[in-house]
């Protein structure tokens, strides 16, 4: 961490202590570089910068800086289906055999669409083993795998997180019924009108300015996760326990491919992960393009003169779709509506209205359409918690300002 933080931007008035909780993230806990803003009814508010971009080369962290998002990925993918059901080419209520006819494999002809995106298809893993070079070079075996892999329970009966396999299944019924892949489709119908750094296949000219993304170090995972795993009896110890043991539904959810694992997670710094598709995980965004993206939403779908796609497709999800106390792989009560999060009322927003998407570390783009706010925070340093307390420090100054 930098010896001295200065924190850039602006905040409206009135707004000054989610200044105070973004310089606290640095100086209590621990983040490196970072970024948030916030729209209210299609006004940036609040515009928040700091800390660095890469501590090899001390590149500061500016206005514009883009991080890997981990799965806010999948709010992506999940706005991009919205706008294709928006236009009449998908229905949430029909089958995905309908647009996917080798997807009705192994007992799976009735999963629809809605069930599959709201995580309740059991389809937390694909049990043949892939590697990120068969995603490059030879996609169709992974195609051929998701469509041959059997429910891990009886769909519609229960919701366990697809960590993974959201996006693969959500990518390949994106790609059957639009005819492109998500990727493309974001940056030409929604990133582009709008203006957004929000991208899923990085080109290469935006490569400088992604930060270098940090996971926990070896002291880090022996001093706070180790005894998490060990002894706690919290949410997080129930996780951590969970992902240790081989067969469990939270270890298969995470466990393929072992490339983009626990272990595996210095792959997002390369050049050849950012290019790819890969709508669970390798989105990259700034907090500003999160923002607009959301804060679209937040007004109904349209921002700036650009609308996305019509206000009731959006007040289809202010409501949850999906609930359970005990998520099979998180292990915490959740919800999902056509794959955006609908997370508890004491996380991010106290409004059960909103919705979006957080990622592994802290990453999280979100909108609360009763408020009328579109969130977006990106940063480099990732932590041994389920849900950041960094990100969450910024969501509760941000209301007790309101």
């Amino acid at each position: 961490m930098p010896k001295t933080i200065t924190v850039h931007g602006v905040v409206a008035a009135g707004f000054e202590p989610v200044r105070d909780a973004f310089l606290a993230n640095f100086v209590r806990r621990g983040e490196i570089g970072a970024g948030f803003c916030v729209y209210r009814d299609g006004v940036p508010i609040i515009d928040l910068w700091g800390g660095v971009a890469d501590r090899a080369t001390d590149r500061p962290w500016d206005a514009d800086t883009m991080a890997i998002v981990f799965s806010s990925t999948k709010g992506a993918l999940a706005l991009s289906l919205m706008l294709l059901a928006d236009r009449g080419l998908l229905d949430y209520d029909a089958p995905v055999a309908r647009y996917w006819p080798e997807f009705a494999q192994a007992d799976k002809a009735d999963i629809t669409a809605r069930t599959l995106l709201n995580h309740r298809a059991g389809l937390i893993t694909i049990d043949q083993p892939f590697t990120l070079d068969d995603l490059a070079h030879d996609p169709q075996k992974v195609v051929d795998a998701c469509a041959r892999q059997a429910p891990m329970w009886a769909p519609g009966t229960d919701q366990g997180y697809h960590a993974v396999t959201f996006g693969l299944y959500g990518g390949e019924l994106f790609r059957r019924v639009a005819g492109t892949s998500v990727g493309r489709f974001l940056a030409d119908e929604i990133a582009g009108p709008l203006g957004a750094d929000v991208f899923i296949g990085l080109p290469a000219h935006h490569d400088h300015r992604v930060a270098v993304n940090y996971p926990a170090d070896t002291r880090e995972r022996l001093t706070r996760g180790l005894p998490k795993l060990l002894f706690h009896r919290g949410l997080e110890g129930r996780v951590y326990r969970q992902a240790a043991q081989r067969g469990t539904a939270t270890a298969r959810a995470f466990s393929n491919p072992r490339e983009l694992g626990p272990m595996g997670l210095d792959n997002y710094n390369t050049r050849r992960v950012r290019a790819m598709e890969l709508p669970w995980s390798n989105g990259v965004a700034s907090a500003r393009g999160l923002a607009r993206v959301y804060a679209a939403l937040a007004r109904g779908g349209e921002l700036d003169g650009v609308r996305l796609l019509r206000p009731r497709s959006v007040e289809a999800v202010h409501r949850r779709q999906s609930w359970v106390s005990n998520d099979r792989v998180l292990r915490k009560p959740l919800g999902f509506a056509q794959g955006f999060i609908k997370e508890e009322t004491r996380m991010f927003s106290p409004h059960v209205e909103a919705f979006g998407h957080p990622g592994a570390g802290g990453a999280l783009g979100f909108c609360d359409p009763r408020s009328r706010l579109g969130i977006g925070y990106v940063m480099n340093r990732m932590g041994h918690h389920v849900r950041s307390p960094r990100a969450l420090a910024l969501c509760h100054a941000l209301y007790r300002c309101l």
